[in-house]
């Protein structure tokens, strides 16, 4: 059986166990992706059980949202081809609140599969980096740089050819994504997103405006035409690096715990979250056990809010307070306690 073809069994597996819950359109699919290569630094392939075990599952569950299910299942040793042939095969990303646990550079995997059930959806990367070189334009020569460059069709005449990516085709356009955080961007980087007319919103941006009126241009800026699809692509490195410090590429001046929040409290309001690459977090790169457990609940945090945890609060429904049964029950000793 072809590495691909298990891959697809996988990811149906799990989508078709959610589609069995009552409420199918609240369920969640966990897929963790320890995934390590398009860079140096080793440990961010265990990012995917840092957050399991930082209680993500339990976390969603207790959102009266349906039940998580979850998968353990390997693929670091998987083409990025695979990602997208899995995900195209599943037709179901619309029909399931589907997030991925991921590193960076499979954003080139889990974006283009998007895009073909998909065709119409638009991206939010809210990241420290633009991750928009070209192979041509890169400092360090690695993919986790340079996602966002395949994928674009108005940068394909930039892109050379490469052995073992004849199965990339590009599927955005420029208007169809929107960066929000960017405080540490490569000068060719800052070159495509000036002369390419790609919208951005870096930590400066953020500081003058708001991030209320970051997200409100945001959506301006994806839906004023149309609604459509919404992929999100969190790298836990946009926070400030004293809040997530387990991760490979820290900057500082990033976002605050309430900025992110209120990011994807705001995308999930919009009712149209269909996708999360949720990336970065590095356990081998915390300096103590208590760094990389306070990354890992950031990142908890992060998912669960995109999924429907609020700060006011995230219970069941209450639909009226209750009343005592007899007229002393309310002065009981068993009811008042002072």
């Amino acid at each position: 059986m072809s590495l691909r073809s298990s891959f697809a069994r996988l990811l149906r597996k799990q989508a078709e166990s959610a589609l069995q819950l009552q409420k199918p359109a609240h369920s969640v699919a966990l897929i963790g992706a320890p995934f390590s290569r398009g860079q140096k630094r080793r440990g961010v392939d265990h990012g995917p059980a840092a957050i399991r075990n930082a209680g993500l599952t339990a976390r969603l569950s207790g959102l009266g949202k349906g039940r998580a299910t979850c998968s353990s299942g390997r693929v670091e040793k998987w083409p990025l081809a695979d990602m997208t042939g899995a995900i195209r095969s599943l037709g179901l990303l619309h029909d399931i609140g589907f997030f991925y646990v991921l590193f960076f550079s499979l954003a080139l995997g889990s974006i283009s599969g998007h895009t073909r059930q998909c065709p119409h959806l638009c991206v939010i990367w809210v990241d420290a980096h633009a991750d928009i070189n070209t192979p041509l334009t890169t400092q360090s020569g690695n993919l986790h740089g340079q996602p966002v460059s395949f994928l674009l069709r108005e940068l394909q005449d930039k892109m050379p050819l490469l052995p073992g990516f004849s199965w990339l085709k590009p599927c955005l356009s420029t208007s169809d994504i929107v960066y929000i955080g960017l405080r540490d961007v490569d000068p060719a980087e800052h070159y495509i997103l000036k002369n390419y007319d790609i919208q951005y919103y870096s930590m400066r941006d953020i500081d003058r405006l708001g991030i209320q009126k970051v997200m409100e241009r945001t959506f301006e800026q994806l839906m004023s035409r149309r609604q459509r699809p919404i992929h999100l692509s969190f790298d836990i490195d946009a926070f400030d690096p004293s809040l997530a410090p387990a991760t490979g590429t820290p900057v500082l001046g990033g976002l605050t715990y309430r900025e992110g929040m209120y990011i994807t409290e705001e995308i999930h309001n919009t009712g149209l979250l269909s996708a999360v690459d949720l990336v970065e977090v590095n356990p081998l790169l915390g300096a103590s056990q208590e760094e990389v457990n306070a990354t890992a609940r950031l990142a908890v945090d992060v998912l669960a809010t995109c999924f429907g945890h609020t700060r006011e609060g995230a219970h069941a429904v209450f639909d009226e307070l209750p009343t005592p049964n007899s007229p002393d029950e309310s002065d009981s000793e068993e009811q008042v306690r002072i």
